[in-house]
């Protein structure tokens, strides 16, 4: 029975369609919906590096008004939800996101992490996506969202695929 459901939050254009899928599965299991957003340390290291080139940049600073921005956001995302709110909850964490997401499954018994495929950012390319490192290492079932779009083009190519074949 999934009792706990993790849903990492990138702020994206699709986070709207994650979180919405994560609350109807958390409805349907009566499960309690956890909404998480790490703040990756590299981002981090990048401000603390500015800071060496004599920049007045407070990384602490730095850290409040993303979380605040965030929340912001994310309580828009969450105003148009179904659960009650005694079945959500968020988190915001530091540090490297797979890591981090890794210690909420663990830390909080989560039954069930539901997330999107892939991120934008440059340094997946170099480094992997965190979806792909969460696919690799978590020890509880993944459900990975795919946005109407992203489905819609990943079954045009499969078609072209099999044309060629």
């Amino acid at each position: 029975m999934v009792q706990k459901i993790l849903v990492p939050i990138a702020f994206t254009k699709y986070s709207k369609g994650i979180l919405n899928y994560a609350a109807e599965l958390a409805k349907f299991s009566e499960a309690e919906l956890i909404v998480a957003h790490v703040i990756n340390e590299r981002d981090l290291e990048a401000v603390d590096k500015i800071t060496s080139y004599g920049y007045k940049v407070d990384v602490a600073h730095y850290v409040e008004t993303i979380k605040k921005e965030r929340k912001e956001e994310l309580d828009k995302l969450l105003a148009d939800l179904t659960l009650a709110d005694n079945k959500v909850t968020y988190t915001f964490c530091v540090g490297e996101p797979t890591n981090e997401l890794l210690k909420l499954v663990v830390d909080r018994n989560v039954d069930m992490v539901v997330m999107g495929v892939k991120g934008n950012s440059l340094s997946h390319i170099f480094t992997g996506s965190v979806a792909e490192r969460m696919f690799r290492k978590c020890p509880v079932t993944l459900v990975s969202y795919r946005g109407d779009d992203v489905a819609l083009r990943l079954r045009k190519n499969f078609e072209k695929q099999r044309e060629k074949e």
